[in-house]
């Protein structure tokens, strides 16, 4: 099935993921993939598609805080597929406002999901993007609010186009550890676990392009960070302003951008525009 093209969707039984996974079965020429830890939920979620709307979604699980769990999903991709076309980095959690767990371990279950598990999902499968491929990583406008909220030291290291990645995760393990030690905004940082979590997805995104464009310029490859917005999701709650399906419009506009597309490139974008970094 090498010449069958192939997206995949990380976290996608529900909310976003699932409104990416309709948006992509209607309007991309191949094979499309719902991920979820839970494969009794992935399965309900596809069988829904399927007899509501004549959609046909495959599945395959998926927990990318399993690093067996991402490596069997790429030997999979590589072995039916000969490589992958789409990914879409949704997987994410978020603790509500009301939630009494002590920051600190909400810094470190949710960085360990958001940035963690989206840097080990990309090291295992950006190998295997063809020519043209598209990786998306949705992130947050959260990320750029997070960042005015920096010391100006923290906002030019974020900010940086030669910041390594070992550099970026030397960052998110020590507000992790500041966090824990409840000092975190004596050492600059804002008070926000979730958007300092998708600061690392936006940096990570902008270091994944650049090197992208290093090794492999010519191919075509093309990713970017995303924000869907405001979405009436578990996460967001009820009051949010988009449904599911609109929040699925900028990450499908990204994974859909044609061959030969040069920009939006190593962005963040939200409404299908580039925000300022």
């Amino acid at each position: 099935m090498a010449g069958v093209r192939v997206a995949v969707v990380t976290g996608s039984n529900k909310g976003v993921g699932l409104a990416v996974v309709r948006a992509l079965c209607k309007q991309f020429q191949g094979d499309v993939y719902m991920t979820a830890r839970n494969p009794q939920l992935g399965e309900e979620a596809i069988r829904a598609l399927k007899e509501k709307e004549g959609l046909c979604p495959l599945f395959h699980q998926l927990d990318i805080n399993d690093l067996s769990s991402i490596r069997a999903l790429r030997d999979f991709l590589r072995k039916k597929y000969g490589g992958l076309d789409v990914l879409i980095n949704n997987a994410g959690i978020s603790f509500t406002m009301a939630d009494t767990t002590p920051f600190g371990t909400q810094a470190e279950v949710t960085m360990r999901t958001n940035f963690f598990g989206t840097q080990d999902i990309c090291n295992e499968l950006l190998p295997l993007i063809k020519p043209n491929g598209r990786v998306v990583n949705v992130s947050s406008v959260a990320s750029s609010m997070a960042l005015t909220k920096c010391s100006p030291e923290l906002q030019e290291k974020f900010r940086s186009d030669t910041i390594t990645e070992e550099e970026l995760v030397t960052l998110m393990k020590k507000f992790v550890e500041d966090a824990k030690k409840g000092i975190h905004q004596k050492e600059g940082w804002p008070n926000t676990a979730y958007g300092v979590t998708k600061i690392g997805v936006t940096v990570l995104s902008r270091i994944q392009a650049r090197r992208l464009k290093e090794t492999r310029k010519e191919e075509g490859i093309v990713l970017n960070a995303c924000c869907p917005g405001w979405v009436r999701t578990d996460m967001a709650g009820p009051n949010a302003t988009k449904s599911p399906d609109e929040g699925a419009e900028t990450p499908v506009y990204l994974a859909l951008l044609p061959p030969g597309a040069e920009s939006p490139y190593g962005e963040l974008v939200s409404e299908k525009k580039v925000l300022a970094w």
